[in-house]
This record gives C-alpha cells, structure tokens and sequence, in this order.
C-alpha cells in the first residue's frame, strides 16, 4: 500500500516539520528520509499511535521521533520531530497542529458547502 506524505503548513506559510528537519545534522536528516521511504511504503510498524497521532521512533543516537497523523489510508500529515529529550514537548505541539490541522479542514469543508455551484 502506497501512503503520501504531506508536511503541514500552518496559515502563517510556516513549516514545523521542515524548520525541525532543517535544524539535523546530515546522518540524522538521512536516517529521518528513511523513515519518510518506509512510511510511503505502508510501514507503521515503528509507529506508536496515541492522543490521535502518531509517535514513529528512530531507534539511534539521541533517540529520534517524527509527529504524525493519518488521514485516511493514504495520507499522512507531518507535524514536526524530536529526540527522547524533547519528546513530551513535541508531542503537545503535534497535538495542538492536529487540533489546528482539522479546525481548518472542517471551516474549509463548511466555506465549500455553502458555495453554490
């Protein structure tokens, strides 16, 4: 099963999880891209799934985590990343963007509904 991934992009045109990427050294970033291969090619198994995302844990160095959220079968939302340390507070963060992510989704939704074709 083919899965996208999409990294979430708040109204203000920041990226969390690209500004978190952007901050990793290079054999990090490359463990985390691989991660990403994995996740496009239907592999959650490293994923643990609580408050309504998802935890994918790298198991090397400091302990490496990627925010997520599925949508669906075939999507899922990037919301940012961490290590061990950082953990509670990059979950609180993922929580709160996928609070975000679905409020505009639904007032999205609400707008179109209330178009007339």
């Amino acid at each position: 099963m083919k899965i996208k991934l999409e990294e979430y992009v708040r109204d203000d045109g920041s990226n969390p999880y690209q500004r978190w990427f952007d901050g990793l050294d290079a054999q990090a970033a490359a463990k985390v891209t691989v991660a990403k291969v994995r996740m496009e090619l239907g592999n959650l198994s490293s994923v643990k799934w609580f408050r309504g995302i998802g935890e994918y844990v790298i198991d090397w160095g400091p302990g490496y985590r990627i925010y997520l959220a599925q949508e669906g079968d075939t999507l899922i939302i990037l919301f940012g990343g961490s290590t061990k340390r950082g953990q509670q507070k990059a979950i609180d963060q993922a929580v709160a963007l996928h609070e975000e992510y679905k409020a505009r989704k639904k007032a999205l939704a609400t707008s179109k509904k209330g178009r007339k074709p």
